[in-house]
């Protein structure tokens, strides 16, 4: 019970805290985009921020799962608002109908975060490449500061940034004076106390700033009524707060379907603004307090929470930085933190509407300066420090460039069309070949003897076996192309290994098409091995392939599970008569065994008498992982495939398959191991000599000579399957 109390205790402190810090910036970012429509709506923009607050802190907690994330209107969602209605002032739109489409937009916006959190978009927003995250925010930084230098050197009624540089003669020096205060205040106040929030110390310093003014210098500032310097009445009272939903929403029934459906890319724009904003600082906190978020939870919350905004007739606003460090610092530990935050926003709207009526302009203009400020992302210039990272650096620049000369709008369509050629980037510069081995040195896992083997090697040649990674598309075919187009005049075999291939596109396979065309010309073969799984987009290999109509035209092309089989079917296909002879011979007897070639005719009757014969049908097996390691078997005629089950699943991995006049289980033997470590399963009706250890220990006491010959014969072939092996390995590392 102590715990819980304890944890209460932290989310009240934590909440005011995020208060005191959200709720200024939130009254100042209200007056941003209120003000943009006329001087007279700035005490309506201050009622719109704290509404916002209120609600956003009530609701979007309460639905959302991350804990100690403060909800509060935040400078993205300022930018946006406040550039949209600068340009519908331009279009002379009347301004009671400007408040109407605010509305409107930010509940447009709420649906569609609704939306993304349900399609799990969430998942997909927090990979927008760092690059063009930067732009959008210092950007949405430097719009934020561009449009409160002419409130904070007193100018007014919408004049532009550079009008008013070039106008010092409208200037009031007053208010300057006050909003060059409360910035420096706010930038020094962490130097001297981290107990108060900044924004709170530079508030009161620019409020104590404007009363001396008054007082001393120019008592007409003293006059609420007509005071452009301050930001007026709201009528602080919770029937006043009706009268605004109420009255809100009897308006915007006139808005018609059309013109809501005009907000549409205006909505979009703001809702992933406010969705990456929310979920970059999930982020941030999930790096802070060791846990995780759920992104497309967390978007629906944002959604309720901006629905519920609007129609309370605040402005939106997402999971805000400086707000939720805050709260943390101050003892927030779950999700209450959040919803004291707005409560007590409400509080503060219904006890201090008079004195909120008294803030200056200059002052809240101060405030946003210094936010929009550390919006700026300075470290974004170590990029030009590597020729590696100049053109992220130029993505960034690209972004706030359009975000500053057109839009936000036409920044965030920039920056998705500059991501997508971020990743084509990283894709061009990104080998899709991992390794391509001649095919004298590489070799399936059937064992050959070594005639058979030194066949392969001679023919090797004919075969190139190229292994595939990454993405195969538009942007990576030329590499494809050039990599293959030396082998299509020399191979008989051109062997593609799909297994770690992430994507194709059309482009690709048009190209393997026309790759497959030269080589049924020439009567040569196109090998792919795993193409039956599914790609991470969804798609499967195979299927595309078949659709294409790349794999199913020709009996030229050929497709395998597994690279092994692939290789397994070449390595048939060039010793071709020699197989089909071995096929049709009947099984071997001792002398013929390669291991005993040169042992003697007694010798070789003495070992008979020791050998058992074993027929095993197909598919039966030879013995199983965990049988007693105490016997070599020799392949009389058929085949036999040795395989390792993997633990848990119903699945073995190929290790070797032995054919006719081979031997295998040489190894256990040698080494004397108690149990097999695998499987060994007949793939064809099979003829087997059997030699147990036992036999084995009697013929050495009788036949010295024979039984030293036997284990030297044995470790000489395993001795060339391991150079065999490592000859691949190096192959492959080249």
């Amino acid at each position: 019970m102590r715990f819980k109390n304890d944890k209460l205790v932290g989310d009240f402190w934590g909440g005011l805290a995020a208060m005191l810090v959200a709720l200024p910036s939130a009254i100042a970012f209200g007056v941003t985009i209120y003000a943009s429509i006329g001087p007279a709506y700035a005490g309506l923009g201050a009622l719109a921020g704290i509404l916002g607050a209120t609600a956003l802190g009530l609701v979007a907690p309460s639905f959302g799962g991350t804990n100690r994330l403060i909800t509060a209107p935040c400078a993205p969602a300022a930018a946006v608002l406040s550039a949209f209605a600068i340009e519908l002032v331009q279009h002379d739109v009347d301004p009671v109908f400007i408040v109407l489409m605010l509305t409107a937009l930010g509940l447009v916006a709420g649906l569609i975060q609704l939306l993304l959190g349900f399609m799990g978009i969430g998942s997909l927003i927090k990979y927008i490449p760092f690059p063009v995250v930067s732009g959008y925010l210092t950007g949405v930084g430097l719009i934020i500061i561009g449009s409160q230098i002419p409130k904070l050197l007193g100018v007014f009624g919408g004049q532009s940034l550079w009008r008013t540089l070039i106008s010092p003669e409208t200037w009031q020096w007053e208010s300057a004076l006050i909003g060059v205060v409360t910035a420096a205040v706010m930038l020094g106040a962490p130097l001297v106390t981290r107990a108060i929030p900044a924004a709170i110390l530079g508030l009161l310093a620019g409020v104590l700033t404007y009363f001396g003014l008054a007082n001393f210098v120019d008592p007409s500032m003293l006059v609420l009524e007509g005071n452009k310097l301050i930001i007026g009445p709201l009528g602080g009272s919770a029937s006043s707060m009706f009268e605004a939903i109420t009255g809100r929403w009897r308006d915007i029934g006139e808005l018609k379907l059309s013109q809501i459906g005009s907000l549409m890319g205006t909505a979009l724009t703001l809702a992933v603004l406010l969705s990456i904003d929310t979920l970059k600082t999930a982020v941030v906190l999930d790096a802070l307090t060791r846990s995780r978020h759920d992104s497309n939870r967390e978007l629906v919350a944002q959604g309720l929470g901006n629905v519920a905004s609007a129609c309370a007739g605040g402005m939106p606003g997402a999971g805000q930085m400086g707000a939720t460090l805050v709260n943390l610092a101050s003892g927030g530990q779950t999700r209450v933190s959040g919803v004291v935050e707005g409560v007590l926003s409400l509080i503060a709207f219904l006890a201090l509407g008079a004195f909120i009526a008294w803030i200056p302009v200059a002052a809240l203009a101060g405030i946003l300066i210094v936010v929009g400020i550390r919006m700026i992302d300075n470290h974004s210039l170590h990029l030009l420090q590597s020729p590696w990272t100049m053109l992220d650096f130029v993505v960034i620049v690209v972004v706030v460039a359009v975000a500053l000369a057109y839009s936000l709008i036409a920044a965030s369509a920039v920056g998705i069309a500059l991501a997508m050629l971020l990743f084509i980037r990283e894709q061009l510069g990104s080998t899709i070949i991992r390794s391509k081995v001649d095919g004298s040195n590489r070799f399936s896992k059937r064992v050959r003897l070594g005639q058979e083997m030194e066949l392969l090697e001679r023919r090797g040649e004919r075969t190139i076996i190229v292994e595939l990674q990454g993405s195969l598309f538009f942007g990576t075919k030329d590499q494809l192309y050039t990599t293959l187009e030396p082998e299509l005049g020399k191979r008989d075999y051109i062997l593609l290994d799909m297994r770690r291939v992430q994507s194709v596109d059309v482009t690709a396979v048009h190209l393997l098409t026309q790759i497959r065309d030269s080589l049924v010309e020439r009567g040569a073969f196109l090998v792919f091995s795993d193409l039956t799984r599914t790609l991470p987009n969804g798609r499967n290999i195979a299927d595309l392939f078949e659709q294409m109509e790349l794999t199913t035209t020709s009996d030229r092309v050929k497709v395998f599970p597994a690279l092994d089989d692939a290789v397994e079917w070449v390595e048939d296909q060039i010793l071709g008569e020699n197989l089909r002879q071995a096929a049709e011979l009947p099984p071997l007897e001792i002398y013929e065994l390669d291991v005993f070639k040169d042992a003697k005719e007694e010798a070789l009757i003495a070992l008979v008498e020791c050998l058992q014969r074993r027929s095993v049908a197909k598919d039966d097996k030879v013995f199983s992982m965990g049988d007693p390691a105490d016997q070599l078997f020799l392949i009389r005629k058929g085949a036999v495939r040795i395989s390792v089950p993997v633990p848990g699943k119903e699945i073995s991995r190929h290790r070797l398959t032995y054919g006719r006049g081979d031997f295998f289980g040489g190894m256990s033997f040698v080494s004397r191991a108690a149990h097999f470590s695998s499987d060994a399963i007949a793939i064809e009706d099979s003829e087997l000599y059997i030699l147990r250890r036992e036999d084995f220990e009697m013929l050495r006491e009788q036949h010295r000579r024979l039984a030293f010959h036997l284990i030297e014969a044995v470790a000489r072939v395993l001795a060339m399957r391991l150079s065999y092996a490592d000859k691949e390995l190096l192959a492959m590392q080249d």
